[in-house]
Parts: C-alpha cells; structure tokens; sequence
C-alpha cells in the first residue's frame, strides 16, 4: 500500500490566498515555488474527444501530466508525475486543432494534473486555437491554485500567459472535507467557476454567469413520502 504523502503550507502565515487556502488536505505553494517551465516533461496522460462532463457544451480535453498539490483523495492522483503517460507531440497537436473545426464542438478544456504547470504545452497550443478560431472557441481550465494566488507578486509570468488566452477558470484545489455531488463542473465547495475575462477586467474574480449548482433536500423529500405513506395506511 502506497504510504500518504506528506502534505506542506509552504507559503504560512500568508493571508488572502482563496477560500480555504491554505488547507491541510493539499500542499500550498508560495508564489513562484513550482515552476512548471522547469517541471513540465510535457507528457500527456489522455486526450478525449466530444464529451460533455469536462465544461459547458460539447468539448475535447486534453488532460496534462504532473501536479505537486496532491490533494487528499485525489481523482487523477495516478497523474500527479510529470513523467506519466506519453510525449505531447505535433501530430496530437495537428488532430486536436482538426478536432475543433467540428461545428458542434464548443471549445476545449485543459485538465490534469496541473494544467498551469504544463505551460510549455499548453501556452503554444492556446496561441495556436486563438490564431486559428479567434474567440468562436472557448478554453477551459482546471487549476489547483486559486486566482488569488495567481495573482500574487512573484508568480511566474507564463501562468498568466495562459490564463489571459482562458474563458473559463475552475480554481482551487480538491478538499475532500468539502466534497459535494450537486456541484456543477466541480468536486468541492471552495472550488468556484470564474470568468477570466470578466475577472481581468474586474481585478477580482467574478463567478461564471450560468453557473447553476443543483439544489435537492432529500431529508425533507423523504420526510414527504413517509407522511404521504402514513396517511394512506391511517385512511385504509
């Protein structure tokens, strides 16, 4: 059985890094601590075409190799090192572009892993959809860190290199403490959908505009069905 790795707040005492950051589930960097430049073997663990679960619409996902915040619990923790699963390579990059000329695909999501350590794949790619579709299709990401520590003096520059080429932003890490199945697009309640765009503009993040959690009380569900029953039973 593998042993747990041990889990840092690199950055303590450092206020104002997100909800929930720092967070004893996951390791929190300083800002500019991983430097995905340097980490990046630019290896792919998967890519999937035409799916609907990884963003809003029909998508492909492209899902990068390596992450250092090794969440608790984990659902890609098999991909945490950079040097899993095969080398990014010009042909994969050619059939993702041949991909989204489909018409009823709506963009592509980055996912991992650390998509924000996987810049040396990733920046070149993001510039090449923007060069080829300008804004007809959208780029999703998925990311470990929250934006409030992106935007921290001393972040590498080629993370916001990216982020200023995304639409859409699924921030913070994993928490398993905060686990809930009726969130959309995300695994825990720190998580939050952000606007890249809006949030630039905004200097601060602001919440995706369809965002629409589900919402269901099953207690009180339950509790209907058993009166309904008992006054059934008491009416026979």
């Amino acid at each position: 059985m593998d042993k747990a790795p041990t889990l840092h707040d690199f950055a303590a005492g450092e206020t104002g890094r997100g909800p929930s950051i720092p967070t004893d589930e996951a390791n929190n960097p300083r800002a500019g601590q991983w430097d995905g430049r340097r980490m990046s073997k630019r290896m792919i663990a998967d890519y999937k075409t035409f799916i609907v679960t990884d963003g809003e619409g029909v998508r492909n996902s492209l899902y990068v190799s390596g992450c250092p915040f090794h969440c608790v619990d984990c659902f890609n923790s098999s991909i945490w090192d950079f040097q899993a699963g095969h080398e990014y390579t010009q042909r994969l990059e050619d059939k993702i572009i041949e991909d989204l000329r489909a018409p009823w695909v709506q963009g592509i999501t980055f996912l991992g892993g650390e998509p924000l350590l996987n810049t040396p794949v990733l920046v070149p790619l993001a510039e090449r959809i923007r060069a080829e579709f300008g804004k007809t299709k959208d780029i999703w990401c998925w990311t470990g860190y929250t934006w409030e520590e992106l935007m921290r003096p001393g972040e590498t520059p080629d993370k916001l290199d990216l982020l200023h080429m995304i639409d859409v932003l699924v921030d913070g890490r994993y928490i398993k403490s905060q686990h809930d199945s009726l969130l959309q697009f995300r695994g825990s309640k720190n998580q939050r959908i952000l606007d890249v765009p809006a949030s630039f503009a905004a200097g601060r993040p602001v919440i995706w505009g369809r965002l629409h959690d589900q919402e269901r009380d099953i207690p009180e569900i339950y509790l209907k069905d058993r009166m309904a029953g008992e006054d059934l039973q008491s009416s026979s």
